[in-house]
């Protein structure tokens, strides 16, 4: 097709072009950009207010954690969790009880009486607790025990004696406390037996 128009209109027809392709180019650009701050501000606005709900989750969080009393059911696991390593250190010394206690019974003289046997420490050892009729009978038993023919204890120190008036005609007015340690080749041992049988 010829184009019969002077050169000065052809040439306005080619800008007037140029010029709506262009005003198309930048209006695209303007919604893009106005898209751009929209999705902006709404991803502003979804992060505040998911900000916003785990603060309020983390406090209902605490609070519920607070009304059940975390710190004292801590305190209370821990307490459980230190009684059964004790009760998993006894079992490990595997200390036969019923014999040590009979042996500790032919051990204690005639004017004692065993009253209490405590392991507070695992050190290989016990602390003795015993009712006696004076000083010469506590004196006796931290002999005894620690007397190598009982096999029961390498030695035997007293920590403390402790006399009062009798009350009621107490046969026993008397306490002594008395540290033992174990004799290593002790047949009231579990661990011992087994290297004796090997």
């Amino acid at each position: 097709m010829i184009n019969l128009l002077p050169p000065e209109i052809q040439q306005d027809y080619r800008y007037a072009r140029r010029n709506s392709s262009l005003l198309r180019i930048v209006s695209m650009f303007g919604i893009g950009l106005v898209g751009i701050v929209v999705i902006s501000a709404a991803g502003v606005w979804y992060l505040n207010q998911a900000a916003s709900t785990y603060t309020k989750q983390a406090a209902a969080t605490q609070t519920s954690l607070d009304v059940q009393k975390q710190t004292e059911t801590e305190a209370k696991v821990k307490e459980m969790s230190n009684s059964l390593k004790l009760a998993v250190q006894v079992l490990s010394k595997e200390v036969l009880f019923s014999k040590l206690l009979k042996q500790l019974g032919a051990s204690t003289p005639s004017n004692a009486t065993l009253s209490n046997l405590s392991i507070s420490e695992l050190q290989g050892g016990v602390d003795i607790t015993a009712n006696t009729a004076d000083y010469n009978a506590a004196t006796q038993l931290q002999v005894n025990l620690a007397d190598a023919n009982n096999k029961i204890f390498d030695k035997a120190d007293i920590v403390s004696i402790t006399c009062t008036s009798p009350v009621n005609g107490s046969r026993y007015p008397c306490t002594v406390v008395i540290r033992a340690l174990f004799a290593k080749n002790n047949p009231y041992l579990f661990i011992s037996n087994s290297k004796a049988g090997a």
